[in-house]
């Protein structure tokens, strides 16, 4: 009996030496990862963790990734926390099938939308407020938008929002609605003259970002999971198609952006796993497709090339590699993409659906938030980079680069107005964050860095309709907008927020200011 029970001894303390060799990465997960990634690893403020968003990973890049987090993000490092079994037990955990692959297809979309009972169409403003000058600031500290008054930065209304709100909101042409995207893919409708929200439906599980068609009529969702587009009615957030993305050769892709080219009356994607580009017309009559560019697309049956044109109909444009982030010239007659694993850009003329040039842009370019004005009379672009402290200067007539202005870090975010002489970058990580260096768009020098709060992540840039007034943030939880007059550069006031992130002027937006992102 007496060596059964040392048997048994033996065989717990053996047990226990086995749970301490290998370590538990769902618990971990669980401790760690689960409050931004979500306890079923479908997203939340950050992106789903499942083989379908993350498969083409490789693992030294995972283990990296976990161990270094992500810079320009939210994601922290655990490198000072985890040893390197916990990581690659975390990674084993994430890149582990779920037990049934997620299906969010039309009728599950349709499930989910709720329209606000309460809500009562105003047939004029309720306020008082200029509607063209009102500006929307996300807080993403407790998930909340603050809409504020452009000319007394009175805040009218501040109205809750899905969770993790992702990439910028949408207006309507007419400034009158906005639309609101979270990371988790849900879409909410607020109605800018009511001060009220109108409703909400969930277009995907893990979502990138949104855009409006040119008409105010469609709303284009971008989405990782699943691997499609959703493209829902604004008047009534019903769907009005959801398309599977996948590559020629049959490869699905997630998609890591959607942007509205108004000029073309289109949606333009940028597609994260294979080397193409898609157009999507939003024109009945097929858009600015040449003939034998068009793809008809209808649910339940197999894609092929024709030359009738209709709404919705898609173009692939080949490229050399997969792009992340695009920025257009004025006209959305030319595309300029970047991969954030590579050392350089590409221009893609959109009429001819090719690749026409190439830019020396190291240092993983930020082209979603460059930005572009005339200097000596040529059409001139600024990209921040988010690995290093410069910012590149490019002539898009002959695609050459201009000038590198160097900073005092990496900065994440450029504005500017065409009521302002200057554009401002700011410094988003490293021991100069917080710096915002205001730039002469003429002489392309640094005429003077503002530091408003020393120690502080002090980000993105917002201007007033007329351009008189700069909006910053102060990016913490206890944080506020700055604004700043735009002559002097001095402080005018200053309005406690919960960690305000993008700031977003009607007008601007609307109107497709050079100085903001689109």
């Amino acid at each position: 009996m007496i060596r059964h029970i040392v048997s048994f001894e033996i065989l717990a303390l053996a047990l226990a030496g086995a749970a301490l060799a290998a370590p538990d990465g769902a618990t971990i997960y669980a401790d760690l990862c689960a409050s931004c990634h979500a306890e079923s690893r479908l997203g939340g403020t950050g992106p789903a963790l499942i083989p379908e968003t993350i498969g083409k990973l490789k693992p030294e890049k995972l283990a990296a990734t976990i161990a270094d987090g992500r810079a320009m993000t939210q994601m922290p490092g655990f490198a000072d926390r985890l040893s390197p079994e916990d990581i690659a037990a975390v990674a084993a955990h994430v890149t582990a099938p779920l037990r049934s692959t997620p299906v969010w297809s039309e009728a599950e979309i349709a499930a989910t939308r709720r329209m606000d009972a309460d809500y009562r169409p105003a047939v004029a403003p309720v306020f008082k407020a200029d509607p063209m000058n009102i500006t929307l600031v996300v807080e993403t500290g407790d998930h909340h938008i603050s809409v504020l008054d452009g000319d007394s930065f009175a805040v009218l209304d501040r109205f809750a929002t899905p969770y993790a709100v992702h990439g910028g909101p949408k207006f309507s042409p007419d400034g009158r609605f906005v639309f609101v995207m979270s990371r988790d893919g849900w879409v909410e409708k607020y109605d800018i003259w009511s001060l009220q929200e109108v409703g909400r439906v969930r277009a995907g599980l893990n979502s990138r970002n949104i855009a409006m068609s040119p008409d105010g009529k469609y709303l284009a969702v971008a989405n990782y999971l699943p691997s499609s587009l959703t493209i829902l009615n604004t008047a009534d957030l019903t769907v009005a198609r959801v398309m599977p993305v996948d590559g020629a050769d049959g490869t699905p892709s997630r998609v890591s952006a959607v942007y509205q080219a108004p000029d073309r009356n289109s949606f333009v994607l940028a597609l994260k796993d294979v080397p193409e580009i898609w157009e999507v017309t939003t024109d009945p009559d097929g858009g600015p497709f040449p003939e034998g560019f068009v793809h008809s697309y209808e649910a339940g049956m197999a894609e092929a090339l024709v030359t009738q044109k209709g709404l919705f109909a898609r173009r692939r444009i080949q490229v050399s590699a997969p792009l992340d982030d695009f920025f257009f010239d004025s006209g959305y007659h030319n595309l300029i993409g970047a991969n954030r694993q590579g050392e350089t850009g590409v221009v893609v003329n959109l009429d001819v659906g090719r690749e026409i040039a190439s830019l020396p842009l190291p240092g993983m370019p930020h082209l979603g938030s460059g930005i572009s004005w005339t200097r000596d009379g040529h059409s001139v672009m600024a990209v921040p980079h988010l690995n290093e402290g410069r910012i590149s200067i490019i002539d898009m007539k002959d695609w050459q680069l201009v000038k590198t202005i160097e900073t005092s870090g990496p900065g994440f975010f450029l504005r500017s107005h065409e009521g302002t002489p200057y554009f401002w970058a700011d410094v988003f990580t490293g021991p100069h964050k917080g710096e915002m260096h205001i730039i002469d768009k003429q002489s392309l020098e640094i005429v003077r860095v503002l530091k408003p709060e020393p120690g502080k992540t002090v980000a993105h840039t917002e201007f007033t309709r007329d351009g008189r007034h700069a909006l910053v943030s102060i990016w913490e939880d206890d944080g506020a907008v700055i604004v700043f007059d735009t002559a002097t550069l001095q402080e005018v006031k200053r309005l406690p927020m919960r960690k305000p992130s993008g700031k977003y002027n009607v007008w601007n937006k609307i109107t497709f200011e050079d100085g903001t992102s689109h």
